[in-house]
């Protein structure tokens, strides 16, 4: 609890919270040192970190990036504070909390046009109020979650029937599934989501980023990259990372022209089948957007079997006439 006697200041410094944030019981992977640090090697994402101490101890810890996505001015118009996770405190102390976020919510305005706290639990009613009380505005947002712990028979019984058959299809027509360690395969995938992501329009991932978490997470066990294979050739790729008994599901790559394999069916279940045979306990499959709203890849995934959870986002705009005008230039944008 915060007394009068106590002495707080907040530091900014990526590595001085790693202890802290391993010992945390809701820290998750975009809090490690090992990603975070790794996203300065990419242009488009600046890293920061805000920790709060009392008495010289560490009590508190927010990490995220500063992401500018697209070409100047636009990348100036939509530059946005990213934290995934959201801030990490001492025995989930509001007061704590409320301490940090008010500190960060000052300093951070003047980097970013706006900020997004992108929760990976359910929050309590009292650190809503917190974040509501300091400006950010709180939007349902969902996510899947797989239990791993569950028998891989049940689990493959969850799974809608379209998708066991495209499954068998699959693998009837020859496709095999892998870990990939190699430098030449590794960059055959870059390559597939690189291309993926042009296809649909979306913010081109920097090989430079990839290259550097291969180098680095891959060693410690959080990156793994899984292939689908044909004929020797690779037709899709997953990379997911893995932190505490966790399986974060985070980009993946396929092409075009063998969808008829199926490889975005059968490459998903290949990862829970093995995550369930070699002991993580969640599978997280990602965003699946907002509630009530229609949205395809919500249906696609939620065809694997896995449970709808609601965490929520927080979302406070610091330059609202700059938002406005990055939100014109990103519609021109895809009219294009």
């Amino acid at each position: 609890m915060i007394s009068s006697t106590n002495t707080y200041e907040i530091l900014e410094d990526i590595q001085s919270t790693n202890d802290f944030i391993e010992s945390h019981p809701n820290s998750i992977v975009f809090q490690s040192n090992t990603l975070i640090s790794l996203f300065s090697q990419s242009k488009n994402n600046k890293p920061f970190s805000y920790t709060l101490t009392c008495n010289s101890k560490i009590v508190g810890s927010l990490y995220g990036v500063i992401v500018e996505d697209y070409f100047w001015p636009l990348n100036k118009l939509t530059s946005r504070a990213i934290i995934i996770g959201g801030p990490l405190v001492l025995n989930n102390d509001t007061n704590l909390l409320n301490r940090l976020l008010e500190e960060f919510t000052e300093r951070i305005k003047d980097q970013a046009i706006y900020t997004q706290f992108r929760n990976a639990r359910k929050l309590s009613k009292d650190e809503i109020a917190i974040f509501e009380n300091h400006g950010y505005k709180y939007e349902e947002h969902l996510g899947i979650i797989h239990d791993l712990t569950k028998p891989t028979d049940d689990q493959w019984m969850k799974l809608h029937k379209g998708r066991r058959k495209n499954i068998r299809r699959a693998e009837r027509s020859g496709l095999v599934f892998k870990e990939i360690k190699s430098k030449p395969e590794f960059e055959e995938s870059v390559k597939l989501i690189q291309g993926t992501y042009k296809r649909i329009g979306l913010p081109l991932p920097a090989k430079k980023l990839f290259l550097g978490i291969k180098a680095n997470a891959m060693c410690k066990g959080i990156l793994r990259t899984f292939i689908a294979s044909w004929n020797s050739e690779i037709i899709a790729t997953r990379m997911v990372l893995c932190y505490k008994g966790l399986i974060y599901d985070w980009y993946a790559g396929a092409s075009n022209e063998h969808l008829d394999l199926y490889p975005n069916d059968f490459l998903p279940w290949k990862i829970i089948e093995w995550g369930s045979k070699n002991g993580f306990s969640k599978f997280d499959f990602g965003g699946a957007g907002k509630p009530n709203i229609p949205y395809g890849v919500r249906d696609h995934k939620l065809k694997f079997g896995g449970q709808l959870v609601e965490y929520g986002r927080f979302e406070k705009i610091h330059k609202k006439r700059l938002y406005n005008l990055g939100r014109v230039g990103l519609f021109i944008l895809k009219r294009k």
